[in-house]
């Protein structure tokens, strides 16, 4: 029996939260690479928080997903057929595009990356679009300085992992936000922040214990009554990284939303001359990416970089997998073995 590509589609837009049946499985013929072309077939495949947004037809800065289109993601697999220089069969690239099986891409998007060391998976989070976007966002916005104070929310995710990471190796004191004492322990024990607060408890007062002194650099990856308990605690001339705001990511009808629960007061922002600033990754960072990569794996060699994965087997299990990442229901990045 020939195989076929395995394919998870966006059957109808999300109202609040996604349900499986808002997704439709499909299997159809294996396409073929045009020429300048290149066929991918995923082995893995990313979940990430921002896919929320492509289901939904507000406005925003990139596309939405089209009903009946293959949902939006990233995977990393291996050349089965190219029509593009530099690209043979066999090779380990990361770059593939959707929720599928099979995808035929432009060699423009595709990264050789090593098949196993570190793990291929890797090169989807510490490796790839996640630790690019903490690697660049810190760069960039949140330029910490050694003896600075961090806070990191959604520590133990994808990005914030490595976001305080970072910042520790900068020589700072980091504190992360998490959900639940596994992954707090994990934040503290695993990674080596300075401490973890558990946001189910009470927040203000864990950050009165935490963070005395204030805080100069917050990642924003949460929002929501988290935000509103780290904005007040800043320090004259500190920076807000807004790389998502995940709390909110299914209040409707989007991006633009007058339901969403309301910010904080940004009278301080003059009186403490803040820096709130928004970035997407795919602005400037993925130019650098040879640059990031290099960095990212002399550490690793060190030892001074760690990570962990939530690793999801057969991508019919995709959509059930994202529902509970929208929850906080994984631990650490989530990631599907395609097969």
């Amino acid at each position: 029996m020939p195989e076929t590509n395995l394919q998870i589609l966006l059957r109808r837009r999300p109202v609040g939260a996604p349900v499986l049946d808002d997704f439709e499985i499909v299997e159809t013929a294996v396409p073929e690479p045009g020429e300048g072309q290149v066929l991918v077939r995923a082995q893995f495949l990313s979940l990430d928080p921002y896919m929320r947004g492509r289901m939904s037809d507000a406005k925003s800065y990139s596309k939405p997903v089209e009903i009946g289109a293959v949902m939006e993601g990233q995977t990393a697999g291996v050349v089965v057929a190219s029509r593009a220089a530099g690209f043979a069969p066999g090779d380990v690239v990361l770059g593939g595009y959707g929720w599928q099986r099979f995808s035929v891409v432009a060699p423009e998007r595709l990264f050789k990356v090593p098949a196993d060391n570190p793990p291929l998976s890797a090169s989807l989070g510490v490796l790839g679009m996640p630790g690019l976007t903490a690697w660049s966002g810190l760069e960039d916005i949140g330029q910490p300085k050694a003896g600075e104070t961090v806070v990191v929310s959604a520590a133990s995710g994808a990005v914030g992992q490595v976001v305080g990471q970072i910042a520790k190796i900068r020589g700072c004191k980091v504190v992360g936000i998490a959900g639940g004492a596994a992954k707090c322990d994990f934040v503290v024990k695993e990674l080596g922040f300075d401490a973890c607060l558990d946001h189910h408890g009470d927040l203000d007062a864990q950050l009165d214990s935490a963070v005395p002194e204030g805080i100069d650099v917050y990642w924003e990856n949460v929002g929501g009554k988290v935000q509103a308990a780290v904005f007040p605690r800043f320090r004259d001339f500190g920076r807000m990284v807004m790389c998502g705001m995940v709390a909110q990511y299914n209040e409707a009808p989007g991006a633009d939303a007058t339901g969403a629960p309301p910010g904080p007061n940004l009278g301080p922002v003059v009186r403490k001359r803040l820096r709130i600033q928004g970035f997407i990754v795919s602005d400037t960072g993925w130019g650098r990416y040879g640059t990031f990569r290099a960095q990212m794996e002399g550490w690793i060699a060190e030892g001074r970089l760690r990570w962990r994965e939530d690793v999801v087997d057969g991508l019919r299990l995709a959509p059930q997998a994202f529902i509970g990442l929208l929850k906080g229901a994984n631990f650490g990045k989530l990631v599907v073995r395609v097969d």
